[in-house]
Protein backbone atom coordinates (compact mmCIF):
# COMPACT_ATOMS: atom_id res chain seq x y z
CA UNK A 1 0.00 0.00 0.00
CA UNK A 2 1.50 3.29 -1.09
CA UNK A 3 1.40 6.09 1.48
CA UNK A 4 0.97 9.79 0.79
CA UNK A 5 4.54 10.38 1.94
CA UNK A 6 5.98 7.83 -0.49
CA UNK A 7 3.94 9.36 -3.34
CA UNK A 8 5.24 12.81 -2.39
CA UNK A 9 8.83 11.51 -2.29
CA UNK A 10 8.38 9.96 -5.71
CA UNK A 11 7.06 13.27 -7.05
CA UNK A 12 10.04 15.25 -5.74
CA UNK A 13 12.55 15.98 -8.48
CA UNK A 14 16.24 15.15 -8.40
CA UNK A 15 18.90 17.81 -7.87
CA UNK A 16 19.47 18.55 -11.57
CA UNK A 17 15.78 18.74 -12.38
CA UNK A 18 15.17 20.94 -9.33
CA UNK A 19 18.07 23.22 -10.33
CA UNK A 20 16.74 23.53 -13.88
CA UNK A 21 13.30 24.42 -12.51
CA UNK A 22 14.89 26.81 -9.99
CA UNK A 23 16.71 28.60 -12.80
CA UNK A 24 13.52 28.77 -14.86
CA UNK A 25 11.27 30.01 -12.05
CA UNK A 26 13.78 31.99 -10.01
CA UNK A 27 15.60 33.28 -13.08
CA UNK A 28 12.37 34.37 -14.70
CA UNK A 29 11.24 36.18 -11.56
CA UNK A 30 14.77 37.59 -11.12
CA UNK A 31 14.93 38.87 -14.69
CA UNK A 32 11.54 40.55 -14.37
CA UNK A 33 12.65 41.94 -11.00
CA UNK A 34 15.78 43.47 -12.46
CA UNK A 35 13.75 45.49 -14.93
CA UNK A 36 11.22 46.38 -12.25
CA UNK A 37 13.98 47.62 -9.92
CA UNK A 38 15.42 49.75 -12.72
CA UNK A 39 12.04 51.26 -13.54
CA UNK A 40 11.07 51.85 -9.90
CA UNK A 41 14.50 53.33 -9.11
CA UNK A 42 13.76 56.19 -11.51
CA UNK A 43 11.12 57.40 -9.00
CA UNK A 44 12.52 56.33 -5.62
CA UNK A 45 16.01 55.58 -4.23
CA UNK A 46 17.55 52.42 -5.69
CA UNK A 47 17.96 50.63 -2.33
CA UNK A 48 14.26 51.15 -1.52
CA UNK A 49 13.22 50.00 -4.99
CA UNK A 50 15.39 46.91 -4.60
CA UNK A 51 13.90 46.18 -1.17
CA UNK A 52 10.30 46.46 -2.41
CA UNK A 53 10.89 44.38 -5.51
CA UNK A 54 12.89 41.80 -3.53
CA UNK A 55 10.01 41.38 -1.05
CA UNK A 56 7.39 40.95 -3.77
CA UNK A 57 9.54 38.67 -5.92
CA UNK A 58 10.49 36.52 -2.92
CA UNK A 59 6.84 35.84 -2.13
CA UNK A 60 6.16 34.93 -5.74
CA UNK A 61 9.30 32.82 -6.16
CA UNK A 62 8.72 30.93 -2.88
CA UNK A 63 5.25 29.93 -4.06
CA UNK A 64 6.62 28.83 -7.44
CA UNK A 65 9.41 26.86 -5.78
CA UNK A 66 6.98 25.14 -3.39
CA UNK A 67 4.58 24.17 -6.15
CA UNK A 68 6.91 23.48 -9.05
CA UNK A 69 10.65 23.55 -8.34
CA UNK A 70 10.94 21.30 -5.31
CA UNK A 71 7.70 19.35 -5.68
CA UNK A 72 6.41 20.16 -2.21
CA UNK A 73 2.91 19.57 -3.53
CA UNK A 74 1.12 22.77 -2.63
CA UNK A 75 1.42 26.22 -1.20
CA UNK A 76 4.46 27.24 0.78
CA UNK A 77 4.00 27.22 4.55
CA UNK A 78 4.68 30.21 6.79
CA UNK A 79 7.88 28.51 7.95
CA UNK A 80 9.02 28.10 4.35
CA UNK A 81 8.19 31.74 3.55
CA UNK A 82 10.13 32.89 6.63
CA UNK A 83 13.16 30.76 5.81
CA UNK A 84 13.04 31.80 2.17
CA UNK A 85 12.85 35.44 3.26
CA UNK A 86 16.03 34.95 5.27
CA UNK A 87 17.88 33.75 2.19
CA UNK A 88 16.39 36.64 0.21
CA UNK A 89 17.75 39.14 2.75
CA UNK A 90 21.21 37.71 2.12
CA UNK A 91 20.64 37.98 -1.65
CA UNK A 92 19.46 41.57 -1.19
CA UNK A 93 22.68 42.37 0.68
CA UNK A 94 24.78 40.84 -2.11
CA UNK A 95 23.02 42.85 -4.82
CA UNK A 96 23.24 46.07 -2.79
CA UNK A 97 26.96 45.56 -2.16
CA UNK A 98 27.55 44.89 -5.86
CA UNK A 99 25.68 48.03 -6.89
CA UNK A 100 27.44 50.13 -4.23
CA UNK A 101 30.78 48.85 -5.48
CA UNK A 102 29.76 49.75 -9.04
CA UNK A 103 28.82 53.28 -7.93
CA UNK A 104 32.21 53.62 -6.23
CA UNK A 105 33.94 52.69 -9.47
CA UNK A 106 31.70 54.73 -11.80
CA UNK A 107 29.77 57.81 -10.67
CA UNK A 108 27.19 57.47 -13.45
CA UNK A 109 27.33 53.88 -14.75
CA UNK A 110 25.71 52.96 -18.02
CA UNK A 111 22.28 51.29 -17.50
CA UNK A 112 23.48 48.22 -19.41
CA UNK A 113 26.48 47.90 -17.05
CA UNK A 114 24.12 48.27 -14.08
CA UNK A 115 22.01 45.39 -15.43
CA UNK A 116 25.08 43.20 -15.96
CA UNK A 117 26.35 43.85 -12.42
CA UNK A 118 22.91 43.39 -10.87
CA UNK A 119 22.18 40.17 -12.77
CA UNK A 120 25.66 38.78 -12.03
CA UNK A 121 25.25 39.45 -8.31
CA UNK A 122 21.75 37.97 -8.45
CA UNK A 123 23.04 34.84 -10.18
CA UNK A 124 25.76 34.39 -7.55
CA UNK A 125 23.23 34.85 -4.75
CA UNK A 126 20.78 32.59 -6.59
CA UNK A 127 23.12 29.60 -6.55
CA UNK A 128 23.57 29.99 -2.79
CA UNK A 129 19.81 30.42 -2.40
CA UNK A 130 19.16 27.20 -4.33
CA UNK A 131 21.33 25.30 -1.88
CA UNK A 132 19.53 26.81 1.13
CA UNK A 133 16.07 26.20 -0.32
CA UNK A 134 16.84 22.61 -1.34
CA UNK A 135 18.73 21.58 1.80
CA UNK A 136 16.78 23.52 4.43
CA UNK A 137 13.54 25.17 3.35
CA UNK A 138 12.10 22.46 1.09
CA UNK A 139 14.21 19.56 2.38
CA UNK A 140 12.77 16.11 1.80
CA UNK A 141 11.67 14.24 4.88
CA UNK A 142 12.21 17.32 7.08
CA UNK A 143 10.50 15.72 10.09
CA UNK A 144 11.98 12.29 9.41
CA UNK A 145 15.50 13.77 9.17
CA UNK A 146 15.02 15.54 12.48
CA UNK A 147 13.85 12.26 14.08
CA UNK A 148 16.90 10.46 12.72
CA UNK A 149 19.19 13.08 14.23
CA UNK A 150 17.44 12.79 17.62
CA UNK A 151 17.77 9.00 17.69
CA UNK A 152 15.25 6.24 18.38
CA UNK A 153 12.22 7.05 20.52
CA UNK A 154 11.09 3.60 21.64
CA UNK A 155 12.57 0.30 22.61
CA UNK A 156 13.09 -2.24 19.85
CA UNK A 157 10.13 -4.54 19.23
CA UNK A 158 12.09 -7.53 20.57
CA UNK A 159 12.17 -6.08 24.08
CA UNK A 160 8.95 -6.97 25.87
CA UNK A 161 7.72 -4.97 28.79
CA UNK A 162 6.11 -6.94 31.59
CA UNK A 163 4.49 -5.30 34.56
CA UNK A 164 6.31 -5.59 37.87
CA UNK A 165 4.66 -7.95 40.31
CA UNK A 166 2.66 -6.32 43.08
CA UNK A 167 4.27 -8.52 45.73
CA UNK A 168 8.11 -8.45 45.83
CA UNK A 169 8.09 -12.02 47.14
CA UNK A 170 6.70 -13.17 43.80
CA UNK A 171 9.97 -12.14 42.08
CA UNK A 172 11.62 -15.35 43.24
CA UNK A 173 8.73 -17.51 42.06
CA UNK A 174 8.16 -15.76 38.71
CA UNK A 175 10.70 -17.88 36.86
Amino acid sequence: METAQSRQQAAQPGALTAFARFVLCGGGVGLASSFAVGALASWIPWALANALITAASTLLATELHARFTFGAGGRASRRQHAQSAGSAVAAYAVTCMAMLALRQLAAAPDPLLEQVVYLSASAFAGVARFAVLRLVVFARNHAQTADTLRGPRHLPATVARTPAPADPAQLCHAA
